[in-house]
């Protein structure tokens, strides 16, 4: 019993997984049930037991992908201290997440999305979304506290903006200007 546990939770992550990529790189609308199997290496039948329907496999893949941020920035906030905003941008925009559409940050990749989701997935983009602002900040202790989750939402929004610009581009000086301007912008709101 255990052993077959094992398997179907195996079975099931592996489809997560496929489905997280598949849908933060090709969006909802550009890759199905099958593809997602297939790159799973799992059936569509096992896709459709684990996770009920595409909304079902979108939702677990949104859930995971802003988990990932809602784990990360205290990762950041304990690795950098108090430069831990700096690195934060470095990162975010840095060349290797900007071309990374599968394994990038599921805020830029995913929020295009939320016009067209479900009630569900909306109601989830929205807790995570502000569960992430909150981490974030928390890591702002320059500004008065009525005035961090502001700033917060701003520097968020600076840095989703800019990475969806910067990986519309296809000309690398435009995308290393945009990154530069909004990397700028991103600091300069964090001065207090």
């Amino acid at each position: 019993m255990v052993k077959n546990q094992t398997r179907k939770e195996e079975t099931r992550r592996n489809i997560l997984d496929a489905a997280s990529r598949g849908f933060r790189e090709k969006g909802f609308a550009g890759v199905g049930v099958d593809g997602i199997s297939k790159a799973a290496q799992a059936t569509s039948g096992a896709f459709y037991a684990h996770f009920g329907s595409k909304d079902g496999a979108f939702l677990a893949a949104l859930e995971l992908g802003l988990d990932e941020v809602i784990d990360g920035v205290p990762q950041f906030q304990r690795d950098f201290g108090d430069g831990w905003t700096d690195a934060f941008i470095d990162y975010y925009l840095g060349r290797d997440h900007r071309a990374d559409l599968a394994c990038g940050c599921a805020m830029t990749s995913l929020s295009p999305e939320m016009s067209r989701a479900d009630a569900k997935s909306r109601a989830l983009y929205d807790r995570k979304m502000q569960t992430i602002a909150g981490l974030v900040a928390k890591g702002l202790p320059q500004f008065p506290a009525d005035q961090r989750l502001a700033k917060a939402w701003a520097f968020l929004g600076i840095l989703i903006g800019g990475l969806t610009v910067t990986r519309a581009l296809s000309d690398d000086a435009a995308i290393d200007a945009v990154s530069g301007a909004v990397k700028n912008a991103a600091n300069d709101l964090l001065r207090a």
